[in-house]
């Protein structure tokens, strides 16, 4: 457990001691592990987290999931009580982890500009590069993993502010064009979108890069201001300060200099989630973004809030889900990104999630002894 250590520790606890692990029903979650395997064996491992879990590690619990189908919940929680040992994730600092929630908004589209469909989404640029340890400049944080290559010279790439103002124009990088531009940051937040095309065709977009400056969240500008209460900080309060104050739209969007680009994904199920960082398609209220840092993708979390009672007819929200996705905002080790959908709906569901949470991972049984 190498960087992270000093700040938690892993306490092994027993599925009996997981509060509300006997009401869940994980079954869902079999295809999504069949998808994780096929990544994992025929296209790429999974980066391993500073937590030292490796997608080695998570094989045999993959294999094992491949001809398993569950004949009930009781049979789906079997199966990862079989397999796997929980472990609570418990922060040196005391306090408890936090979940937030993000979602796949629809947003109406031109694929031409126009007096009404001005802001677009881009692809992207050929310019940009990944940084590592070997060619990042000294002057550039060790935060930033992408820049700009220009005559032969790495810098920082232009921000939100200079993008908005034209510095991509005229490259024929953009992939649609929305009404909105809170559209456009929010979807930047969300990191994925699908778009509705006039002539009612479905298209999709999701995270291919960033600028690489940090993000720097809106929200807590405005609270900083006293412009919104800490308590009412939501997806949904934010839009609301926007529309009631255009004329600072650009001045608080432009504080998050953090800039996302897009690939056109196809659409084989529209019904399905987007595809994220774990490269499989996310399941609403399964999928849960994490600090890629120091987890692994595919890694199974039960998730305890008490306080978060909305997304689950007020009961408590108690789910085993998958470590699927990631975030420049999600950093720690307890610190969680619930996927809740697609659409206007799962968005007014996301847009208020803020709970502290207990966070449990489930380790297999073999990795397991290295936890102790």
């Amino acid at each position: 457990m190498s960087d992270h250590a000093s700040d938690f520790v892993l306490q092994a606890v027993s599925f009996d001691t997981l509060e509300g692990w006997k009401d869940d029903d994980p079954s869902g979650l079999f295809e999504v592990m069949r998808r994780c395997r096929r990544q994992i064996s025929d296209v790429k491992l999974y980066r391993t987290g500073s937590l030292g879990l490796s997608s080695e590690d998570l094989l045999p619990l993959l294999h094992a999931a491949e001809d398993f189908t569950p004949s009930s919940p009781s049979a789906a929680r079997a199966f990862f009580e079989t397999h796997c040992r929980p472990f609570l994730i418990r922060r040196k600092d005391g306090n408890p982890g936090f979940v937030t929630a993000f979602y796949e908004p629809d947003i109406d589209v031109s694929e031409r500009p126009d007096e009404v469909f001005r802001f677009p989404f881009y692809r992207r640029p050929d310019d940009l590069i990944d940084l590592d340890d070997a060619n990042r400049p000294a002057d550039l944080d060790n935060s930033y993993a992408f820049g700009r290559l220009h005559d032969g010279r790495i810098a920082a790439y232009p921000d939100r502010r200079a993008i908005d103002q034209g510095f991509l124009e005229g490259r024929g990088l953009e992939i649609a064009w929305a009404k909105s531009k809170v559209d456009v940051f929010f979807v930047h937040v969300q990191g994925a979108a699908r778009l509705r095309y006039g002539d009612g065709r479905i298209g999709r977009i999701t995270y291919a890069a960033k600028a690489g400056h940090p993000f720097s969240a809106v929200g807590k500008l405005l609270i900083d201001r006293g412009e919104i209460a800490r308590a009412d900080v939501s997806m949904q309060s934010i839009r609301a300060w926007l529309a009631r104050n255009p004329e600072y739209v650009d001045e608080v969007l432009w504080h998050n200099r953090s800039y996302i680009f897009f690939r056109e994904a196809p659409v084989a199920d529209p019904e399905a989630g987007p595809v994220a960082a774990a490269k499989v398609p996310l399941l609403a209220g399964r999928s849960l973004a994490v600090d890629r840092m120091i987890h692994t993708f595919g890694f199974p979390f039960f998730i305890r809030s008490e306080s978060l009672t909305h997304l689950d007819d007020a009961r408590p929200f108690r789910r085993l889900m998958l470590a699927l996705d990631t975030g420049s905002a999600i950093v720690g080790p307890a610190r969680g990104d619930i996927f809740t959908g697609s659409g206007d709906l799962a968005g007014e569901r996301a847009g208020t999630v803020r709970n502290d949470a207990d966070f449990a991972i489930l380790i297999p049984q073999a990795a397991a002894g290295r936890f102790d």
